[in-house]
């Protein structure tokens, strides 16, 4: 059962993707010729006026497929006969659906059980909070040169710090100061800590909760970024990267946890996949609006052999990496 919540709320993510590649698509009078749920063999479809609805029985992908995807062909509806403004609009609107979709979900999450604000609301005695002089009423501003916008951009930090020195800089009354400390490691729970709580907002109005949806989602794609810095430097272990066969067990995990904790897995992970999707990397959405860009700069069309030949490229080194990810999952699974 949790299982099939799990690939529920990731086909979710997935629909909402491609959803937004397919309205751009109508919305900017390109024909679509198919719109597909999952990869592989087809379990059904539907023919509507020109477009094909299919589902697929791989629930790991999808896509929309548009006529003149490929190929420049003399049509008005043709995707390449389009500008390069309407055809970034068209590519790009994938990530930004699912980033909406991450602000609606932080939202109803915090409106149904309230949010932390990076504001002190007690210091513990006796710890690195209060030997610095930190207060209850400061509010954290930044931590190592990284804007706090909410409460888990801190506490991240001080997670990752292992014990190393942090920089704060804080707000009182009006005035930002900067401290030095060295969170201490709690052995009950494993992870280092400095000693302050949060503020915490019970009862948030709906206005107030959506405020924080959008902080939440700005505050998960910080922390993406963040994440793939530490990956592409080296920093990440092995047990820090996961691909299919842990999303689905960590879903699998969050849905028997409960019904919120599912919603908020599905937040992280639809902006982890709008951050992904936007990388200029071939065979992406943003390996396709970094040629996009190219064309509008230069105002010269980009070779379709060139095109096709670096998605080909791209696409097969996604496969690879997908392919690795998955054995990785499978003999030496992330400990959840």
């Amino acid at each position: 059962m949790y299982i099939v919540l799990a690939l529920l709320a990731f086909g979710i993510l997935v629909m909402i993707h491609e959803l937004g590649h397919f309205m751009l698509a109508k919305l900017n009078n390109v024909k679509v010729e198919e719109f597909a749920i999952g990869m592989g063999p087809q379990i059904f479809s539907i023919k509507g006026k020109e477009t094909k609805y299919s589902l697929k029985i791989l629930p790991i992908g999808g896509y929309v497929k548009m006529y003149g995807e490929e190929e420049d062909v003399s049509d008005p509806r043709a995707f390449m006969s389009k500008s390069p403004l309407q055809k970034i609009s068209i590519v790009a609107a994938g990530a930004i659906m699912n980033y909406l979709l991450a602000v609606l979900l932080f939202s109803l999450i915090s409106f149904n059980n309230g949010f932390t604000k990076p504001i002190l609301s007690e210091i513990v005695p006796n710890s690195p909070a209060e030997k610095v002089g930190l207060m209850p009423g400061d509010t954290i501003k930044e931590i190592n040169s990284h804007k706090v916008i909410t409460w888990e951009d801190f506490t991240l930090h001080v997670m990752m710090s292992n014990g190393a020195e942090v920089n704060l800089k804080y707000e009182r009354k009006g005035k930002v100061n900067s401290i030095t400390l060295v969170p201490e490691k709690d052995i009950k729970e494993n992870r280092f800590k400095v000693g302050i709580g949060a503020t915490v907002v019970d009862n948030p109005s709906v206005g107030d909760s959506i405020t924080h949806g959008f902080k939440q989602s700005i505050s998960t794609i910080n922390q993406a970024i963040f994440s793939l810095k530490t990956i592409f430097t080296g920093k990440a272990k092995l047990n820090d990267v996961g691909g299919p066969v842990t999303i689905i067990r960590v879903s699998g995990a969050a849905a028997k946890a409960g019904i919120w904790n599912l919603m908020w897995f599905t937040a992280l992970l639809s902006v982890q996949l709008a951050v992904f999707n936007l990388l200029p990397f071939p065979a992406l959405d943003g390996g396709w609006v970094f040629i996009l860009l190219i064309e509008l700069i230069t105002r010269r069309k980009v070779s379709e052999k060139i095109i096709q030949t670096v998605n080909y490229i791209g696409m097969s080194l996604l496969l690879l990496l997908m392919l690795l990810v998955t054995i990785k999952d499978i003999l030496f699974p992330i400990k959840l």
